[in-house]
């Protein structure tokens, strides 16, 4: 078959169904009505001869052919669309371009205002969008391109999601200043005797210090769950409970609180932050400068391998 023959549009459908897996959120993904996605869908089938995805109730899931064809395709289309939009170079410093930077609310305060700061010398015309992303959506938008790079811990990964680590962070346990409970300092069996704050996103569920006290046949008594490190630092600030949080933010969120920062007597792996995109981007010279910005604001990144 000739590639004449075939609608270059129709590629861009079976990338879309294949990404959101059901036919409407294609269609709403691609701005279309729902027929019109099924309408290609069915002219790409009858040109391959494949049925390219079997229905499984409300998802359509891919046939082998689709499988192998998916990646060329991507690629393909990417190349493409780099080409026409951006071509082969990308200035900054005259770019007027949008990008949206998936980040936890616990990155924010730590990441933007450096990253606003050069960008205010390298790229003023740049627009940044900080935007909250459920991580079970995120390889589906950074995939779709709702997404240009995202922040965030070590998550499990598929393999068209790239990464490379930014920065290492330690847990440390905040308290008000003159907690009666620490004057002699903090141990782990002080540290077991307060009542404590959980933040969390979550409803329910232990945080990694809970998980790593299970280990040694432990636990600690949390009198208050809530969903931001700043909120509970105010509460730690006119209470004697104690938070558990990352030490960067920790410097951040307590700086005009009169609360003291101790380390965690608990041995707990280190809070690895990575920065991940999607294989599409990974020539876009767009996306390739703001992976290089965002790698100079955590300069402990240089030399770490890209996966």
């Amino acid at each position: 078959m000739h590639i004449s023959r075939i609608d270059l549009n129709l590629f861009v459908v079976l990338d879309t169904i294949y990404t959101e897996g059901n036919i409407t959120r294609a269609a709403k993904a691609l701005s279309l009505t729902q027929p019109a996605v099924s309408h290609a869908l069915a002219r790409l089938r009858e040109l391959l001869g494949d049925p390219l995805f079997v229905r499984q109730g409300s998802n359509m899931l891919p046939t082998p052919m689709t499988r192998s064809l998916i990646g060329p395709v991507r690629q393909a289309l990417q190349t493409l669309e780099v080409s026409v939009k951006h071509g082969n170079q990308f200035d900054p410093s005259s770019t007027r371009r949008s990008f949206n930077l998936g980040l936890p609310g616990v990155l924010e305060a730590r990441l933007l205002p450096p990253l606003i700061q050069l960008l205010q010398t390298q790229a003023p015309m740049v627009e940044i969008n900080s935007v909250r992303v459920e991580r079970r959506q995120l390889e589906s938008e950074l995939a779709a391109g709702t997404l240009d790079i995202a922040v965030d811990v070590l998550l499990q990964r598929p393999g068209e999601i790239r990464s490379t680590p930014l920065s290492r962070d330690a847990l440390v346990v905040v308290a008000r200043q003159d907690h009666p409970a620490l004057q002699n300092g903090l141990d782990l069996e002080t540290y077991l005797t307060q009542s404590h704050i959980l933040v969390s996103s979550r409803r329910t569920g232990p945080g990694v210090e809970d998980v790593e006290l299970a280990r040694i046949g432990r636990q600690r008594h949390v009198g208050l769950r809530c969903q931001h490190y700043y909120a509970a630092c105010q509460v730690v600030s006119a209470s004697d409970l104690l938070t558990t949080m990352p030490e960067h933010y920790a410097h951040i969120a307590n700086i005009n609180l009169p609360n003291r920062i101790y380390p965690l007597p608990l041995p707990t792996p280190p809070l690895d932050v990575y920065l991940y995109w999607h294989e599409n981007a990974e020539l876009d010279p767009a996306n390739r400068w703001l992976r290089g910005v965002l790698g100079q604001l955590f300069p402990e990144q240089s030399g770490l391998k890209t996966t």
